[in-house]
């Protein structure tokens, strides 16, 4: 357990006095022992020159040192806060940077003397915050003139703590691509698992988001991905128990889905396709893909073939039959396309002429106008198949036409 010490205000105490100064402190850091410590602040500041005293003490201590601004580190605060090896700083606390300053009073020669001083003290603290944050001495004393108030984020990007101390689970970008992503095609996870291997090696990896805003756009922006992914390499294949989705060539290995999105393995089954070809599914892929098996010679060849025995083999008919269940799964998704079709051209041949006149777009520029030459009719006509199947469908009946 980590020795831990705490450096709050009270109504007469602050750094420098009572239980915040650096006597304090001393005394506290020699009772720890070497073992780890814990130091909460919550200060609004007092002596720079204690503050200077209680830093140097935590940076020669020999155990780790974790200070945790607690609710605000403000003023000579803010340099006990950096004396630890690290920083954590509550979401909701503050830290604050200014210039020091002086109470006294005099005459020109002793205000002038207390303005040197006053300078040379705040080049000591400003080197303190560069040799924390890496910042150049311009920066920082840009900030310290201005009077700079930090929240967690703010310090955190300007290097001045390490670590922000939030109540919720850490969310990190690898964790919102895998959710969004666990329920993907094999082919797709294996490609963003290789993204993020090699992205993960880098040193500079540590994209951990705390921004509610960015992780919900990083959602949407995955779920477009993986959206565009499957309609691009979504295939179809028609079996006699309905149609089967996959990606990529159909042969053993391949994921192989019953739905459009790609989200419900196939049922393990044996399916036949249109095309006569046996497909042998097993854990959502595919096991085995052969041709339909011949049946096995038949033990009653010798006798004489009878005119009302049919010459086909019962698994020559059970495959024939499966076949042509399929091309009727086929036949049916194309009336389905074909019906569809046909309801957007009736409620198109129903429009009134006054509908028809306003959706008319001319392609005639007078000379001279300015207005776009790039209006253009209608984009296409009222049946147009889409699909593979249907325009193979059209061909062949113009065809056989």
């Amino acid at each position: 357990m980590p020795y831990k010490i705490y450096l709050y205000d009270t109504d007469q105490d602050g750094i420098g006095s009572g239980t915040l100064s650096s006597a304090y402190l001393q005394q506290q850091l020699q009772t720890a022992a070497g073992q780890d410590v814990e130091l909460h602040i919550s200060s609004a500041g007092g002596s720079a020159f204690d503050a200077i005293a209680i830093y140097d003490l935590l940076k020669k201590y020999p155990g780790c040192v974790t200070t945790y601004i607690d609710a605000l580190a403000a003023s000579a605060a803010s340099i006990v806060a950096m004396g630890g090896q690290t920083i954590v700083m509550s979401k909701y606390a503050l830290l604050m940077i200014h210039k020091p300053m002086a109470g006294s009073g005099g005459n020109a020669d002793e205000l002038l003397k207390d303005v040197q001083m006053l300078n040379t003290v705040q080049e000591r603290l400003a080197q303190i915050y560069i040799d924390k944050t890496g910042l150049d001495e311009t920066s920082i004393h840009s900030l310290i003139n201005a009077v700079t108030w930090m929240t967690a984020d703010q310090a955190l990007s300007l290097g001045f703590i390490d670590q922000i101390e939030d109540y919720q689970p850490q969310i990190t970008n690898s964790l919102i691509i895998k959710k969004c992503t666990g329920t993907a095609p094999a082919i797709y996870q294996r490609c963003i698992s290789k993204i993020l291997t090699n992205h993960n090696q880098s040193p500079r990896n540590a994209m951990n988001m705390q921004n509610t805003d960015l992780i919900e756009k990083t959602n949407s922006v995955l779920n477009k991905m993986m959206n565009f992914f499957k309609k691009v390499m979504n295939k179809q294949i028609m079996t006699d128990k309905g149609p089967l989705h996959h990606t990529g060539e159909l042969e053993p290995d391949t994921d192989v889905y019953q739905d459009e999105d790609m989200t419900s393995p196939a049922v393990d089954d044996v399916y036949t396709t249109a095309d006569g070809q046996q497909l042998t599914t097993q854990s959502g892929k595919v096991k085995k893909v052969a041709p339909c098996p011949a049946d096995a010679e038949d033990e009653e060849d010798d006798l004489p073939t009878s005119k009302l025995k049919s010459k086909l083999k019962p698994t020559e008919v059970h495959n024939q039959i499966a076949s042509l269940r399929a091309k009727l799964y086929a036949q049916n998704a194309l009336l389905t396309e074909a019906r569809s079709a046909l309801q957007n051209a009736q409620a198109s041949l129903q429009k009134t002429r006054y509908d028809i006149r306003n959706e008319i777009q001319s392609t005639y520029t007078p000379e001279g106008s300015k207005r776009s030459s790039k209006a253009k009719g209608e984009s296409q006509p009222f049946f147009a198949p889409q699909s593979t199947l249907a325009k193979n469908a059209v061909k062949q009946a113009v065809k056989n036409a």
